[in-house]
């Protein structure tokens, strides 16, 4: 064993002299690339267990689940529970799929199922001031006997915990069977992301051993709201059901360098052939801009699909646009989606390696949130993944030099504003 490490390590190791001896001195002291990882499965799993902890497990059964489809997924799940259901969500709000999920959980109650709840006040209710989770939805989900809880109420507390959220999606039914993407509870996740007030979004369905992880990322979120431990039988164990090979790559804000960021470098590091990017808040850090530069200098075919004109913070999508020029002039392709809010937070590298779940790529979400994605080596699910993206293509404008993609002085400002955000370190 202890050979084959070194083997790996010495594939890993990042090229001396690349940016002569004065940067490197400079920058010695933080993580930079390029990482030259091993090709495949194996050497990838290998950097991102010493990177994140998280290793690819074979065992998995995975379905890619677009828009609103997941939705009838996830409850026809959720009826069929015979031991736990457990939901994380950033957003949940009133709306005629919010009642969908009290009815389900209602009846799972009723029948002896365990139902915990658990939801981010900033996203559900409290910065506008709009009690209508309080009142509308956990008052009806806590008179049918489901638990509810919030995630780090902000009544009397510091500024500072206004930025330090759980931003994660999960959904874990019997502790088998789990749910992460880009999903909220709320309307604009209905339909197929072809209108202005239906969002674009990707999810997954996943069975197998990364089910544990997701599961233990809810209990410790569950304990620190005020929730009981689980019960044991809601952490049965790994359960290998399918060919797949995967991981769930958890994090929370920290100073310094979270397992988000160190996922997100370790997986860009991988590509040599493909690295296709979609996501809702694209203005990552400037090291991993440079990241993509040097991808693309190495001839990488890399893309971006950010949101286009309808967008729900619109200064992070000025944000989003100052980093084009400097890709664009790199060699990498960027899109904006047109018809609605595009809300993936998807990465396809080459013809095996696929990330799905709630990360963005922006300061917020790589330094000061908690967040989630699965990360899967399988053939097949990239392929899926891919025709998910030349459908989007249909409805995407291109963006060039030419046509919308020089910065100026208000996107410079936003990107100054949004990556002061995340700063810590």
């Amino acid at each position: 064993m202890g050979g084959e490490v070194e083997e790996v390590m010495d594939w890993v190791l990042p090229q001396p002299g690349a940016h002569g001896w004065d940067k490197e001195h400079r920058q010695r002291h933080e993580m930079k690339g390029p990482f030259h990882i091993p090709p495949g499965p194996d050497g990838f799993s290998f950097v991102l267990y010493q990177s994140t902890g998280v290793c690819l497990e074979e065992g998995h059964q995975v379905e890619l689940l677009e828009n609103g489809t997941v939705f009838d997924r996830m409850l026809e799940d959720i009826r069929h529970a015979r031991e736990s259901v457990h939901i994380l969500v950033y957003i949940w709000r009133p709306c005629e799929l919010s009642d969908r999920f009290v009815e389900a959980l209602r009846e799972r109650v009723s029948a002896g199922v365990h139902c915990r709840v658990l939801v981010d006040p900033v996203g559900s209710e409290e910065v506008s001031g709009d009690k209508d989770f309080d009142q509308k939805v956990e008052r009806r989900l806590a008179e049918c006997g489901v638990e509810v809880h919030y995630y780090r109420p902000l009544a009397g507390k510091v500024l500072g915990r206004l930025l330090g959220r759980t931003h994660q999606k999960l959904v874990i039914v019997d502790g088998k069977i789990g749910y992460t993407g880009g999903f909220g509870i709320w309307k604009v996740w209905e339909g197929d992301g072809r209108a202005p007030e239906n969002w674009r979004d990707t999810h997954v369905r996943v069975e197998g051993p990364a089910v544990c992880r997701m599961q233990l990322t809810f209990s410790r979120s569950w304990q620190e709201s005020g929730g009981s431990l689980l019960h044991p039988r809601d952490l049965p164990g790994p359960c290998h059901v399918g060919p797949v090979r995967g991981g769930f790559v958890d994090s929370i804000g920290k100073l310094g360098m979270t397992d988000a960021e160190r996922m997100v470098r370790v997986v860009i590091a991988a590509a040599r052939k493909r690295l296709w990017i979609a996501n809702a808040y694209f203005t990552p850090p400037n090291a991993i801009i440079e990241q993509l530069m040097h991808k693309a200098h190495e001839g990488v075919d890399i893309r971006v699909l950010a949101p286009g004109p309808i967008h729900d913070v619109p200064i992070v999508r000025a944000s989003q646009r100052s980093t084009y020029e400097k890709l664009l002039k790199a060699g990498v392709r960027i899109w904006e989606y047109q018809p609605s809010m595009m809300h993936a937070k998807t990465i396809l590298v080459d013809d095996w390696l696929s990330v799905v779940g709630s990360t963005n790529l922006d300061a917020l979400s790589l330094n000061k949130l908690g967040e989630g994605s699965l990360v899967l080596a399988d053939e097949e699910f990239a392929r899926k993944l891919e025709r998910c993206w030349e459908k989007d293509m249909e409805y995407s404008r291109e963006i060039t030099l030419e046509a919308g993609g020089r910065t100026n002085p208000w996107r410079r400002l936003a990107r100054r504003a949004t990556q002061l955000v995340g700063q810590d370190r």
